[in-house]
C-alpha cells in the first residue's frame, strides 16, 4: 500500500559489519584504499553510473571506478536504483524514511521527491518489505558518502524488470526532476556462478549492450536469459533516464569477477562499473596534411592487414600509393571492440613508408598486442580502427607546456619506457599532473617517477582519424 514520506526515522544499516566494514574507521579505510587504485576521469558531464553491489571485499574494487569519476561533484539528488533480492511486488517501491544511517554518518532521503513519484505514479509505491534487508541500494550509499559533497538521496528498489517497468519509471522520475540535477546509480551485479570463461561470455553481452547504450537491445537479451544482470531492470531504467536527461555516451570504466579476488574461477559472479555522460568535445592532436582519401585508404589499409593477419590470408599487394603516404612517419593503430579498446600497436619512430608502418603495426594490433588474446575472426566484424600519425618527439622541459588533447607523452627512466597517445588524456578527462602520473604507469613506474631527476619526458603530436 503507498505511503506518504512523513517518516522521520533513519533506516539503519541491516549489512555493515558483514558485507562493509562496521566501523566508521575501518570503513573509510577501505573505501579511499578502493579509490586510490582507480586512476582516471571521463571526459563530460555525468549523469549516471552502473555500480555493482556484492560485499566490499569482491565488488568494492570494481565500484570504486564508478566513484572516482564523481569524486567532488554536487547533486541535488542521487536516485540509487537497485532490484528486489528478497521481496517480491509488482513495479516499483520508494522508501519513504527520512534517510540511510551507515558508519560514515547519515544521509537524507529527499521526501518531497519521493511524495512526487508515489503521488503522480500509482506502479510507484512503498512496499516495506522491499526496504527492509535489501543490500542493493545501501551498498552504494557510503561510496557516496566518501566521494560527494552535500545531496540527498532517493532509494528505489524494482520489483518488476519488463521494459515497459523501465520506461514508466525513467519517465516518472524525469517528470519529477525537471528543476534538479540528479545522478541515477544502477545498482547490478551480473553472471552468478558461472565458471570465468562462461561468465565472461555472458557478461560481454550486457557490457556490448551498455556500451552501444542501448536499453531495448540490453532488455531483450536479459528477457530471452541469453545474458544475465541481477539489476537488469535499473540498468535499463538507467539508460532509459540518462539519455533523456542529454548524455551521449555509456562507458564501461572497469569488469572483473569474483575469480580476480577469491582466486577460485569456477563459480564467479560478475562486475561492471560504467558511466553515463554527455561528451565533451575537444580537439585532438593536429593537421599534418592528410587529404580525406587518404586517410580513408589508410584506414583501408589497416583493415585489410588486420584481417589478413586474423584469416592467415597473404598480404594483397597496396597500389595508387600518394608520395605522402610513402614519407616516413611514427604511428599507432588502434582496434576498438564497442568503444572498448581491443588492441593498440605503434612505432614512435619509423624509416618505413607510412602505409607499410600502418600494415605492421594493424597486424601486431590484432595479434600481438600483450595485454589481449588475439582477435579472433568471428570479432572482425565488430572493430573500428583508429591510426594516429605522429610528429617528432620534443622533450619537455616545462609541464606547463603540455596542453591537453594536442600531445602525447613519453617517459623514459632507466629501463621503463611508456606512451600514451594525445586522445587518452582528452578522453579520460585528465589534468596535466594526471597525464603524466598515467604516463608512468604505462611505463611501469610510480605514479610520481616524473618527477625524478634522471626521467626524460618528451611530447609529441599526432593526427587521429
Amino acid at each position: 500500500m503507498a505511503q506518504s514520506c512523513e517518516s522521520r526515522e533513519y533506516r539503519a544499516s541491516s549489512h555493515a559489519g558483514t558485507w562493509y566494514p562496521g566501523t566508521q574507521k575501518e570503513l573509510n579505510k577501505m573505501i579511499q584504499g578502493f579509490l586510490e587504485n582507480t586512476r582516471g576521469r571521463v571526459h563530460g558531464e555525468i549523469f549516471g553510473l552502473i555500480s555493482p553491489h556484492a560485499g566490499y571485499i569482491y565488488s568494492g574494487p570494481v565500484a570504486a571506478f564508478a566513484y572516482m569519476t564523481i569524486e567532488g561533484m554536487e547533486f541535488d539528488d542521487v536516485i540509487i536504483i537497485g532490484p528486489s533480492h528478497y521481496h517480491g511486488f509488482y513495479g516499483a517501491s520508494v522508501d519513504t524514511m527520512a534517510g540511510r544511517e551507515t558508519p560514515l554518518g547519515k544521509v537524507e532521503f529527499d521526501g518531497e521527491l519521493c511524495r512526487t513519484l508515489i503521488h503522480d505514479n500509482k506502479d510507484i509505491i512503498y512496499e516495506a518489505g522491499a526496504h527492509a534487508q535489501e543490500h542493493s541500494t545501501e551498498i552504494q550509499v557510503p561510496f557516496l558518502q566518501t566521494v560527494l559533497k552535500k545531496f540527498k538521496v532517493l532509494e528505489i528498489v524494482m520489483g518488476a524488470y519488463d521494459y515497459k517497468t523501465c520506461e514508466m519509471l525513467s519517465e516518472a522520475i524525469i517528470n519529477a526532476c525537471a528543476d534538479r540535477k540528479i545522478l541515477i546509480v544502477a545498482s547490478s551485479d551480473l553472471s552468478h556462478y558461472h565458471s570465468q570463461k562462461e561468465a565472461e561470455r555472458l557478461d560481454q553481452l550486457v557490457i556490448d549492450a551498455v556500451s552501444h547504450y542501448d536499453p531495448k537491445v540490453l532488455s531483450n537479451r536479459l528477457s530471452k536469459d541469453s545474458c544475465e544482470a541481477c539489476g537488469g531492470g535499473p540498468i535499463v531504467t538507467a539508460m532509459l533516464i540518462t539519455k533523456k536527461l542529454g548524455a551521449t555516451k555509456a562507458k564501461p570504466v572497469m569488469y572483473a569477477t569474483s575469480g580476480n579476488i577469491s582466486g577460485d574461477y569456477s563459480q564467479v559472479v560478475g562486475y561492471l562499473a560504467a558511466v553515463f555522460y554527455k561528451e565533451k568535445e575537444t580537439k585532438i592532436g593536429i593537421g599534418l596534411g592528410f587529404t580525406g582519401e587518404e586517410k580513408i585508404q589508410l584506414k583501408e589499409i589497416a583493415w585489410k592487414a588486420a584481417e589478413a593477419a586474423v584469416l592467415g590470408k597473404k598480404l594483397s599487394t597496396v597500389k595508387n600509393i600518394s608520395e605522402k603516404l610513402k614519407e616516413p612517419y611514427g604511428v599507432f593503430v588502434t582496434l576498438n571492440k564497442h568503444g572498448n579498446l581491443r588492441g593498440c600497436i605503434g612505432r614512435i619512430i619509423s624509416d618505413q613508408p607510412l602505409y607499410i608502418a600502418v600494415q605492421q603495426m594493424a597486424k601486431a594490433a590484432a595479434l600481438e598486442d600483450p595485454r589481449f588474446s588475439p582477435v579472433t575472426e568471428r570479432e572482425l566484424a565488430d572493430l573500428e580502427i583508429e591510426i594516429s600519425v605522429l610528429t617528432p618527439l620534443e622533450q619537455v622541459k616545462n609541464f606547463e607546456e603540455i596542453k591537453i588533447g594536442r600531445d602525447g607523452l613519453y617517459i623514459i627512466k632507466g629501463y621503463n619506457s611508456g606512451l600514451l597517445l594525445p586522445q587518452v588524456a582528452a578522453e579520460y578527462g585528465w589534468t596535466v599532473e594526471e597525464f603524466l602520473e598515467e604516463t608512468c604507469h604505462k611505463a611501469g613506474l610510480p605514479y610520481d617517477a616524473y618527477k625524478s631527476k634522471d626521467a626524460k619526458i618528451f611530447k609529441f603530436s599526432a593526427e587521429v582519424f
